[in-house]
């Protein structure tokens, strides 16, 4: 299949470009949702932080209308859940903290219901990043498409709902750690409000946007690089979303700059590949396609032509004979006696991960200068 925008001589990847849209598309349900991974049934879901990754590629190949109808999804699944937000706000104002089940989920169901997972088997749903993202994304995709036209109720409901629950604690983005705030969740929001506030020419939301960013600056420092976690020093390759897509921080900040040396150091797999922490154990902890993809992405931004051809081939070298790429690789992992745990739990590692198809033609749009 042929898509806008999208040339595949110039992208010397066997053809992953053209698969990695055609997984995107076949993996959207006909309401609008990205299915997390077809043939991982765990991430039977649609989280609106990976799916709002996904609408932007499709908007980056010239997807405009399939992207949009993600972002319609998305607005009739928060609208859906007014009165959950209303409660949340209320509860908060009044200086009660919800339980983490009264909270907003981060993932729905593909029609944008509530999940009703299995209690023997919990899994954090508690986490505010997606909701921030979703806002910036859907700022982005108005404007690369030229549409104007979104929901102004769901935009002011997500906006209201970060606004009111940004201080608490919840998970961190991989649905780990659900005790602390987080840098990058923090970035989701602060980038989520500026949105919103733009959107709706509110002020307000404007105006706490710059509160959030001034926390994490604060907060989030130490030893002259960022840090994961308010009361966490460890790094995380989620830093990197500090910079791209939420422009929290400049990509030559000066402590940023030196918190990506840092991951290059600390994080980079034998391969080019690229951990998401010391010391995960998800399936033994190996190195993630799309955060690869995440930091070839950055290489590009700040000219680093030789390091982005690295990450480049590294994972159009994780592609399956049939083009597929797949959430984690599990050699050189870093627990090694952790990956068949994982693996008799829920299976082989997710593969197709959308996301990671996703991650890819970011990054490859990302070059384009150079091509």
């Amino acid at each position: 299949m042929t898509h806008p925008h999208l040339d595949p001589s110039a992208m010397d990847d066997g053809g992953l470009g053209v698969r990695s849209v055609d997984v995107l598309l076949a993996g959207q349900a006909s309401s609008g949702a990205f299915v997390a991974s077809p043939n991982f049934p765990t991430y039977g879901y649609s989280w609106l932080r990976d799916g709002s990754f996904c609408a932007r590629a499709l908007d980056v190949v010239g997807e405009h209308q399939r992207a949009g109808d993600f972002h319609r999804w998305v607005e009739r699944t928060i609208v859906g859940q007014r009165d959950r937000v209303e409660a949340v706000v209320s509860k908060l104002a009044a200086g009660i903290t919800p339980d983490h089940e009264e909270m907003l989920p981060t993932r729905y169901t593909l029609d944008g219901d509530l999940e009703h997972h299995d209690p023997a088997d919990p899994w954090p749903n508690y986490q505010l990043d997606g909701y921030g993202t979703w806002l910036w994304e859907l700022r982005e995709h108005l404007r690369s498409s030229g549409s104007e036209e979104f929901d102004k109720e769901a935009v002011e409901l997500a906006a209201r709902y970060l606004v009111a629950a940004w201080r608490t604690d919840c998970c961190d983005c991989w649905e780990e750690l659900g005790d602390g705030q987080h840098a990058s969740t923090l970035a989701a929001i602060a980038a989520g409000l500026q949105a919103a506030g733009t959107l709706l020419d509110e002020p307000a939301h404007l105006d706490e946007a710059v509160q959030v960013r001034s926390y994490l600056l604060e907060t989030f420092v130490r030893d002259g690089i960022f840090r994961k976690g308010a009361a966490d020093d460890r790094l995380d390759a989620s830093l990197l979303w500090l910079v791209l897509p939420f422009g929290v921080v400049a990509a030559d900040d000066p402590v940023m700059q030196r918190t990506v040396e840092e991951l290059r150091e600390d994080l980079a797999g034998p391969g080019g590949g690229l951990y998401r922490y010391l010391g995960d154990t998800y399936y033994g902890g190996g190195q993630w396609v799309l955060l690869t993809c995440w930091l070839a992405w950055y290489d590009a931004v700040v000219g680093r032509r030789a390091d982005f051809e690295v990450r480049r081939r590294w994972v159009v070298q994780q592609a399956t004979a049939e083009l597929d790429l797949p959430e984690q690789i599990l050699t050189e992992v870093q627990d090694p006696r952790m990956v068949e745990p994982w693996e008799k739990r829920w299976g082989p590692v997710a593969n197709p991960l959308l996301w990671s198809h996703a991650m890819y033609l970011i990054m490859s749009e990302a070059a384009t200068p150079w091509k």
